[in-house]
């Protein structure tokens, strides 16, 4: 059984709209996405003490998804304020974390024995955890990271990449040579393979020799929340247990066509999520 966990950022949505919150964050998707798939899966943030962090936080219970890492601090967890427009999750506010902003999490020796003890760590751009992907890279465990749009900033994302077995990176709205070159330019700065999601589009790979797209598979719209959130962990789970696990070699015809079979899965993944509310549900009234 493949053994996840991220690292960072949770929040809850809260939809005006709908009087509810949902609870979410690039980190914990993707954790609890991997957990709805079998995995065994744990979550390492930062929770404040207010309704919003009691309700993520009994939500993980319920899902059986370890926090015991994790931090409390005082103060206010993060969330983000959601309108929905055509079935397109549109940003309103947020409090930019909340708690984890004013204080990110610094990994200690307890942390490292724990983390050391996972084939996959998922972390992202919201997250604050950048200072420590170093040490998060020495584990030798599998790195994930997901920039969503930041990769724009260049200066910072050069010094990402050179601790990240695989980015993530949104890329909505832009042409297919502008998303090969930006995936390109994330595996020469030291990424092993980079991901782009493209909304209606798909999705492309770029493993550093062959570039790889998976079209969206139509479905019913109700809510894009976790879309990108929801490929990536269905790209993460497939990726290691029938191309990173398995030792295939690049190139070869069983690597390409377990990679086909990697994007089929995280498509359809995401297709699922597209088709309700808030990212994976679990929603309460809005506080």
């Amino acid at each position: 059984m493949l053994r996840v966990i991220g690292v960072g950022d949770n929040v809850c949505d809260k939809y005006r709209h709908l009087g509810l919150m949902f609870p979410g964050g690039q980190a914990l998707n993707v954790t609890v996405y991997c957990r709805m798939k079998g995995c065994d899966a744990a979550y390492l943030g930062v929770f404040g003490t207010d309704a919003v962090a009691e309700h993520v936080m009994r939500t993980l219970t319920r899902l059986q998804v370890d926090f015991s890492h994790s931090r409390q601090v005082e103060g206010e967890n993060g969330y983000a304020v959601i309108d929905l427009v055509d079935g397109d999750r549109v940003f309103v506010t947020s409090n930019r974390g909340g708690v984890l902003r004013e204080h990110p999490i610094q990994l200690n020796e307890g942390d490292l024995e724990y983390l050391a003890g996972f084939d996959l760590i998922h972390t992202s751009n919201n997250s604050y955890i950048d200072s420590q992907l170093p040490v998060m890279a020495s584990l030798g465990r599998f790195v994930s990271y997901d920039f969503s749009g930041a990769w724009r900033d260049r200066e910072r994302t050069q010094g990402i990449c050179q601790w990240v077995d695989c980015g993530f990176l949104s890329c909505s709205g832009l042409i297919q040579e502008e998303v090969q070159e930006q995936l390109s330019e994330i595996v020469r700065l030291g990424c092993g393979i980079a991901v782009a999601t493209m909304g209606s589009d798909g999705a492309m790979v770029w493993d550093g020799e062959s570039f790889y797209q998976a079209r969206a598979k139509p479905i019913e719209v109700i809510d894009t929340l976790g879309a990108g959130d929801s490929f990536a962990a269905g790209f993460l789970m497939a990726y290691l247990t029938e191309i990173v696990q398995k030792k295939l070699l690049k190139g070869s015809g069983a690597y390409r066509e377990k990679m086909e079979q990697v994007l089929a899965a995280a498509s359809e993944l995401s297709a699922k999520t597209c088709g309700r509310p808030g990212a994976f549900g679990f929603e309460t009234q809005l506080a």
